[in-house]
């Protein structure tokens, strides 16, 4: 009768075999976490274009007081959606729909852009947002620096950012204030994606039950997902074309 001990993965703590089983699972979770966000971005990008092309949609959504809900409607799931402690609470199932109704509100939130941009421009700066996005995710993915300082002044410099965004939309309509944040914004949503890929990268454990690991992946994809329309929209601030 065979009395060895059955091993384990902590039991395999710190020999080549663990590392190897970490790093096949770490590339397993990243590729859920973007193929998550890529999903929601197509979800976002057929929803804007929906409502975008249904003129009497678009107009009773935003020539009427529904536009404020269309516009900061998204912005309640970051503090009341898809936080870290509610997310705990879900099931794997309720974080993914909870996602996707999260990607289809900002799509109804981004459908101006097309309706007020032309095909050629939107397809030249999504562009320049995945080039930019995917490189400045690598650099997170793969430097040694720790980004927590980084991470923690972008995100003061977010709320900073809406604030100032929110008063120039209601208050000053200042083309300059509008320029000043859309720089601002691409500087700051650059600096999360590099800090929220490497923080994703560092919260992986291979010891997570797998329903919990799925939620993880979720909360990934929906932080990636967030900086990278958000980019996408300062940039087309910045270089969108009628």
């Amino acid at each position: 009768m065979n009395t060895e001990p059955k091993k384990t993965v902590h039991d395999l703590s710190g020999t080549s075999e663990y590392t190897g089983i970490v790093d096949a699972g770490l590339r397993e979770h990243m590729r859920k976490v973007y193929n998550m966000m890529c999903f929601g971005l197509l979800v976002t990008g057929l929803s804007a274009m929906a409502v975008a092309n249904i003129e009497p949609l678009y107009q009773a959504i935003f020539t009427t007081p529904l536009r404020y809900v269309a516009m900061f409607g998204p912005f309640l799931f970051l503090f009341f959606g898809l936080t870290p402690g509610r997310v705990a609470k879900m099931s794997a199932s309720a974080v993914h729909t909870t996602f996707v109704l999260f990607t289809v509100s900002f799509g109804v939130c981004l459908s101006y852009i097309f309706h007020h941009f032309s095909g050629e421009s939107i397809a030249r700066v999504f562009f320049i947002t995945a080039g930019m996005f995917a490189g400045i995710s690598i650099l997170g993915y793969t430097t040694r620096r720790d980004l927590t300082s980084m991470g923690s002044m972008m995100i003061m410099g977010f709320f900073g950012f809406f604030i100032a965004a929110v008063v120039n939309i209601f208050f000053l309509q200042s083309l300059m204030l509008h320029f000043i944040t859309s720089v601002v914004g691409v500087i700051v949503f650059t600096g999360l994606t590099a800090w929220q890929t490497q923080s994703i990268k560092e919260q992986y454990d291979p010891a997570l039950a797998q329903e919990d690991s799925a939620k993880m992946a979720v909360l990934g994809a929906f932080s990636l997902y967030l900086y990278f329309v958000m980019l996408f929209q300062q940039l087309m601030h910045l270089f969108g074309r009628d």
